[in-house]
């Protein structure tokens, strides 16, 4: 393969996964939108995306796969295709999450409208934004857009944590909405997911725009800010 046909393959796969990058996002929104209006016309959509969102990530690896065997790519061009790989896997498990919401809301719709201390439309329009700047950062390979990704995962992380004290709260002290409430639990959580794919495109983008590895960030900052800081240990016991 001469290096414009191999150049037209990599812009080609790009190509591609952006595609499939507009059928995840689409879906989550739409999972959303079902849980917001309590519509089971969407979840339906949703369901029906999923089969599309599957076949283009079989095409996507194998079209990768493909060019790595066949080619011996430079550096930056083999971490491209590997970030392709790893990203097709993330948005593959965005619609995982998009058809896992939608499957809740049937659930909730059927147990009827009840009011709950959580607001999943804020958490998910915060998720779907990390999303939609991951994707970005990778569509103009900017490295520094991409850790401004890794930064908005706290606040998710800190919602879906309240969500879970709150739900928890309701299903101990309310019984009859334990159901609704464990069914808007399981939003959360996935809707934490999605932020968390999120995270892995950012990183991947990272990897492949500067070669650097910054997965697990935020336990190795931990770790270090531990060893720098330890907590005072407590007083030996004395000999009685």
């Amino acid at each position: 393969m001469t290096r414009k046909r191999f150049q037209q393959s990599l812009d080609d796969l790009k190509e591609n996964l952006l595609v499939m990058a507009g059928l995840a996002e689409q879906a989550i929104q739409r999972a959303i939108e079902a849980y917001r209006v309590r519509d089971l016309s969407i979840c339906d959509l949703v369901g029906r995306s999923e089969v599309a969102i599957n076949r283009m990530e079989r095409d996507i690896d194998q079209a990768a796969l493909d060019l790595l065997a066949m080619e011996q790519p430079t550096a930056i061009d083999l971490r491209f295709i590997l970030s392709v790989i790893k990203i097709n896997a993330d948005l593959e498990r965005v619609g995982d999450s998009a058809k896992s919401i939608s499957e809740r809301v049937r659930n909730m719709e059927a147990l009827g409208t009840v009011e709950l201390p959580v607001d999943i439309p804020r958490m998910a329009t915060l998720a779907a934004d990390m999303v939609r700047k991951s994707l970005q950062a990778f569509i103009e390979a900017d490295a520094e857009m991409a850790r401004t990704v890794l930064t908005m995962d706290d606040a998710v992380d800190a919602m879906n944590r309240a969500a879970y004290k709150a739900l928890t709260k309701v299903m101990e002290e309310q019984s009859h909405l334990a159901p609704q409430a464990l069914n808007a639990l399981m939003i959360s959580r996935s809707l934490e997911r999605v932020a968390d794919h999120a995270t892995n495109i950012a990183e991947d983008v990272i990897f492949w725009v500067k070669g650097a590895d910054v997965r697990h960030y935020k336990s190795v900052n931990s770790a270090k800010q531990k060893v720098q800081h330890p907590e005072k240990a407590p007083p030996a016991p004395t000999a009685g």
